[in-house]
């Protein structure tokens, strides 16, 4: 038992070295490339200035863009919120009838053929320049992906295991929470995390079109006062706290389902 212990940690840590060494060689080649570019590339620092010179300016004025970065944090955590809780609602709906699943489908498909840099605007103009707007753009845009994965994942519930449950007397809630929920994590887990990529840039189109704060009005500041470092850190900033969010849902998903774990399926 002690033996196999180590053995498991090493073979862990191989693993996590695997996974996270590529993506991050590709990053430090990419940060590379771009650093020589603008050393030697004969462009001017206010057109493209080196990584070296974004992350100066950005720590330089790291507690500006903190101030906005937090806004920009809570638009997307209330607004995902949202957006969760109306896709579970409606996924439940679109499962338990295939009226509503074939009357709302097309209205679903159709309401992600709006362009973002049209509609922020509109939702501002409708619902005014607080948090509102920028809430309701964020669920707008992140709500498909989470009610496509909920309702294909519902699917994927063997027709045997409904039968056994219903023969057992189960009704429809027991049978979609005990069976057909748990079946539908790991879709909805695919949608969430296509989802979470769309968040932020929901977010900083909302604050483009107005606020008074968030990263979008603070890359539209520092591009007003062409300040190029600053729009990149801010840029770095959005890429950053994307690939945290994204990597938080794998955390999310192992705790949601245990079972995957204790079979050694990631």
């Amino acid at each position: 038992m002690n033996a196999r212990a180590p053995q498991s940690a090493r073979q862990q840590g191989i693993r996590a070295t695997r996974r996270f060494l590529p993506p991050i060689l590709i990053l430090l080649l990419l940060l590379l490339i771009w650093q020589l570019y603008s050393s030697v590339g004969g462009t001017s620092d206010d057109v493209l200035p080196s990584p070296e010179r974004v992350a100066s300016a950005g720590w330089a004025d790291r507690s500006s863009l903190w101030a906005n970065t937090l806004p920009t944090l809570r638009e997307v955590a209330l607004g995902f919120a949202l957006s969760l809780t109306f896709a579970f609602g409606l996924s439940i709906l679109l499962d338990a009838s295939g009226i509503a699943r074939r009357a709302l489908t097309p209205v679903l498909v159709g309401s992600q053929t709006l362009p973002i840099i049209v509609l922020a605007p509109l939702v501002v103009i409708w619902f005014g320049f607080g948090l509102l707007p920028k809430i309701l753009l964020v669920a707008l845009v992140t709500f498909f992906p989470l009610v496509v994965g909920l309702v294909e994942g519902y699917a994927t519930a063997s027709r045997e295991s409904t039968t056994l449950m219903r023969t057992m007397g189960a009704g429809w809630w027991t049978t979609w929470r005990l069976l057909r929920l748990p079946s539908a994590l790991p879709s909805f887990f695919t949608g969430l995390r296509i989802a979470i990529t769309y968040a932020i840039v929901a977010a900083i189109f909302a604050e483009y079109a107005g606020a008074e704060l968030g990263l979008g009005v603070y890359m539209q500041t520092a591009r007003n006062s062409f300040r190029t470092d600053l729009v990149l850190a801010a840029v770095l900033v959005c890429a950053a706290l994307t690939m945290l969010l994204y990597a938080a849902t794998f955390f999310v998903e192992r705790l949601a389902m245990p079972w995957r774990r204790a079979g050694g399926a990631r």
